[in-house]
């Protein structure tokens, strides 16, 4: 689509400008593939495609819409049942902007502004493909909810910040009743527990560093997400955790020093209006 801004009036200019300058639009993908997966596809993946890329394979769309808006699954509400069964692989494209010239295609290889401003540039990208080609449209509702914050433990913060590498792995993942985090802020971890608590998670440890530790606990059988349900295929599940094991409340205290206070804050949420399967590729 292109766009034609005009003046006004061509009469009057000054200096250095002709019109006033309209807001930037936000980044979209050129192309975009969608296919319904595949009736006996396992795994659900998200993978970023080096410059401006996105390959999702067997995803529903309740998956997209939460990475999009950058929420939790219980920030949603809304919608027909559809977009938490039927799945999608999506493989999405942009050209390489003048803005990305100095940015390394390896997220590894990023600076922390730079991964954070290429996650923020996906998830627009993905918010426009979802109103393009789902005819996604939303509004947000925002009231007080139980919430979780995350504090120091009285009985004191027990790791110690992790050796930067460069190039190396960063981030969290997740196996029943297992956390393992790789040079991880302890905001990836609220983010990560409340995935997994069905509760928002406020991290409130005026914390700053990277983290590299291994939290294990019994799961019970609350409302988190199982990751076991989006194991690719060919990897076999580990062994279930002991189940004389400590909760993940105990194990947070005594393995990292840290704590869960139950509260009461604002939490967003983000309210389906309208949304349609996909338009044909």
């Amino acid at each position: 689509m292109t766009r034609i801004i005009t003046c006004a009036s061509l009469a009057v200019l000054t200096v250095g400008s002709l019109c006033a300058q309209s807001p930037a639009a936000p980044p979209v993908f050129d192309v975009a593939s969608i296919k319904p997966s595949a009736p006996d596809a396992r795994g659900t993946s998200l993978m970023l495609q080096p410059p401006n890329g996105l390959r999702i394979t067997n995803a529903p769309l309740r998956m997209l819409i939460t990475f999009a808006y950058d929420i939790r699954d219980f920030q949603l509400s809304g919608g027909p049942g559809w977009i938490g069964s039927d799945r999608y692989d999506i493989l999405a494209k942009a050209e390489r902007s003048a803005v990305n010239d100095n940015v390394p295609d390896d997220p590894r290889k990023m600076t922390d502004a730079q991964r954070t401003n290429k996650q923020q540039e996906m998830r627009e990208r993905m918010r426009g493909l979802l109103a393009e080609r789902f005819q996604l449209t939303i509004h947000r509702e925002t009231k007080e909810a139980p919430v979780y914050a995350l504090v120091v433990a009285k009985s004191g913060f027990k790791i110690q910040p992790a050796k930067e590498v460069e190039g190396g792995p960063q981030g969290m993942r997740m196996n029943r009743g297992e956390l393992t985090s790789m040079m991880a802020p302890l905001s990836m971890l609220a983010t990560t527990l409340s995935n997994q608590l069905g509760r928002p998670v406020i991290d409130k440890t005026e914390l700053k560093g990277k983290y590299d530790f291994k939290l294990q606990w019994t799961p019970d059988a609350g409302p988190g997400v199982d990751p076991l349900k989006q194991l690719p295929p060919g990897v076999e599940a580990p062994p279930p955790p002991s189940a004389d094991g400590p909760t993940i409340f105990t194990a947070l205290q005594e393995q990292l020093g840290l704590r869960l206070e139950s509260q009461k804050g604002p939490v967003e949420t983000i309210v389906i209006d309208r949304v349609e399967r996909p338009s044909e590729n």
